[in-house]
């Protein structure tokens, strides 16, 4: 096994280390394994492999001997168990045994990216939701046009962070923007409807984060290789584009759902999330410019404090 499917197949345990998925997250993890296969051919293979025990944590640990490979998997994998809230005994029981596996135990890299992960999660479980009374008033379009193309933006900005634990602000803050789109529109909304909102249009909380994860690997952006960071913007554009993307057709997703008083079909809603991702995906390149210069402006600091609520 190379040392990317060995961090694949890391990933991939932590995506299941809950032992709770249902159904849905489980099939969005599938769909993405196999929707990557012809980028990378051992990725449905791997998929398969760990769901039947054909290959243990311990087979895919052993296969990085670099320290920086060593760091980056679990790194990657905190992230994973981070994606859909603060982790539960499992998770951290799976995480303990893979940090002695790799040989981390008292390493202060990773002890340092494990708190900025584990402090978003919390962040964006106690954060309220809600900021004043539900809106009735006259809708302003191009203001909620502006809020989704500014979470975009954020969201394509923090893809450009060298930190991994900045992609996990991406699900919380795609939370926060249907909330305030629902609440334009007059519904009052709690965290627990946006995931079930979420993963009906098809954004499987653990599985976008995989993906966004799979294809910054595949890009080049293999975080942290014998301690240098590889890649650049042109190897980035891809994990960009996919973030910036999917922020972006959820939100006008959900501006058609919750203005049409939430009408839609679950297969309605598939099929209008998936039908945008093209043209969010070329609208990212005109907005690449602020993409960038948002991305100079981030600090762990302001991330946090998004998340918890704050600015934006």
């Amino acid at each position: 096994m190379n040392s990317d499917n060995a961090i694949l197949a890391i990933s991939l345990f932590a995506a299941f280390a809950d032992g709770s998925n249902d159904d849905r997250e489980r099939e969005h993890i599938r769909r993405f394994a196999e929707t990557m296969g012809a980028d990378a051919p051992d990725l449905p293979r791997l998929y398969q492999d760990i769901l039947l025990k054909r290959i243990t944590l311990a087979d895919a640990a052993t296969a990085l001997d670099d320290l920086g490979q060593r760091q980056f998997a679990y790194e990657m994998a905190v992230c994973v168990c981070d994606a859909d809230g603060v982790q539960g005994s499992s998770e951290k029981q799976f995480l303990a045994e893979l940090k002695a596996l790799l040989g981390l135990a008292g390493d202060a890299q990773s002890a340092e990216a494990e708190r900025h992960a584990d402090s978003l999660a919390a962040s964006a479980a106690t954060s309220a939701l809600a900021s004043g009374p539900v809106v009735t008033a006259a809708v302003n379009e191009a203001e909620l046009d502006k809020s989704i193309l500014n979470h975009a933006i954020l969201n394509g900005a923090l893809e450009l962070l060298p930190q991994s634990w900045a992609s996990v602000a991406i699900i919380p803050l795609q939370i926060k923007m249907v909330y305030r789109i629902g609440k334009t529109h007059g519904h009052e909304l709690d965290q627990g409807h946006i995931r079930e909102f979420l993963a009906t249009v098809g954004v499987g909380l653990t599985s976008q984060y995989l993906e966004q994860f799979g294809r910054k690997l595949l890009g080049g952006l293999l975080g942290k290789v014998a301690g240098r960071t590889v890649g650049g913007m042109g190897s980035a554009a891809t994990g960009i584009a996919f973030s910036f993307a999917s922020t972006y057709a959820l939100g006008q997703v959900a501006k058609r759902y919750y203005a049409g008083g939430r009408q839609m079909s679950a297969q309605l809603l598939q099929d209008s999330f998936h039908n945008l991702l093209g043209p969010a995906k070329q609208l990212q390149s005109q907005y690449l410019p602020q993409i960038q210069q948002k991305a100079k402006t981030l600090d762990a600091g302001q991330i946090m404090a998004m998340v918890g609520g704050k600015g934006l």
